[in-house]
């Protein structure tokens, strides 16, 4: 069966850049987010050994989200000095090795992600998303999968995982986070209401809709009167955690992995002072090519 390999590429990026502090080229230049991410990306590939496969970047926040809440992301950090020239080499590595890539401009990653698992789920194709980010557990089912960097047991998550984890269905989730929002994304939730809470108050109502239907079923008075008067902070966390179909324009036959071009592949590698890889792409026979570790 055919399967469709997501990479969620800034948040690799980021997690690369800051698991391995320091390396460098022999010119100087920073290395260490490009090589964390080659590694990271061949093993994935050696172990789910997709037939698609797509690196997906952020194009920017999205206008209907940053009108809704204003300073929706605005903590965030600025972007370290020594990770910004990196992306260039990252896209320029997945271009000689033949890794699609995707990026729209004023388009979030997330809803790049969420609408091509939707799309080819529907047409019969099995999909794993690649991210350590909540929001994308909202999209699992059965066809679709999340790999989650931080489980070290390299488990694909189904509803199981994602239920243990958070105690509400991947169905759910949105809802769940709009309950008690979101930090990363600087997003208030019910002031009192956690995790837990927010888990346990669906699993009793089920969503919402309902729980706000039977919101004097809510034993606490003080968990009661929150929630109603967050109610409408509540209904705009959900519409800022959904994660939106967005125009993608182009085909699953342009998501297939192209034969790496071994002259621009090995030119970078030695311009990064990557030996160990280099040496592996000379050995390898062609069809290996592609896998470096």
């Amino acid at each position: 069966m055919a399967r469709l390999l997501i990479v969620d590429g800034h948040a690799y990026a980021y997690r690369a850049f800051h698991a391995i502090r320091e390396l460098r080229a022999p010119d100087g230049r920073p290395t260490n987010a490009i090589y964390g991410f080659v590694k990271m990306l061949e093993k994935m590939r050696l172990a789910l050994e997709p037939t698609h496969l797509a690196v997906v970047w952020d194009g920017g926040l999205s206008a209907e989200r940053m009108a809704a809440l204003p300073t929706y992301k605005a903590q965030r950090p600025e972007m370290p000095g020594d990770l910004r020239p990196q992306f260039d080499e990252i896209s320029a590595y997945l271009a000689a090795s033949g890794v699609p890539e995707i990026c729209r401009d004023g388009v979030e990653a997330d809803d790049i992600i969420a609408s091509l698992a939707r799309r080819e789920a529907a047409a019969g194709m099995t999909v794993v998303i690649a991210s350590a980010d909540k929001d994308f557990m909202q999209l699992v089912s059965g066809p679709v999968g999340l790999l989650n960097p931080n489980d070290k047991t390299g488990t694909v998550w189904t509803d199981e995982q994602v239920l243990a984890k958070t105690g509400v269905k991947p169905a759910q989730i949105a809802d769940w986070l709009a309950l008690m929002g979101d930090t990363v994304d600087n997003i208030p939730g019910v002031p009192g209401v956690g995790a837990k809470t927010a888990a346990g108050l669906l699993q009793q109502f089920g969503c919402l809709d309902e729980l706000f239907r039977r919101l004097d079923e809510v034993k606490s008075e003080r968990l009661r009167l929150a929630l109603r008067e967050a109610a409408e902070t509540v209904r705009r966390n959900l519409a800022l955690v959904r994660l939106h179909d967005v125009p993608l324009n182009l085909t699953a036959s342009e998501l297939v992995p192209q034969p790496v071009n071994r002259e621009k592949l090995a030119k970078l590698l030695q311009g990064w002072g990557f030996r160990g890889m280099l040496a592996s792409l000379e050995t390898a026979p062609l069809e290996r090519q592609q896998h470096l570790i």
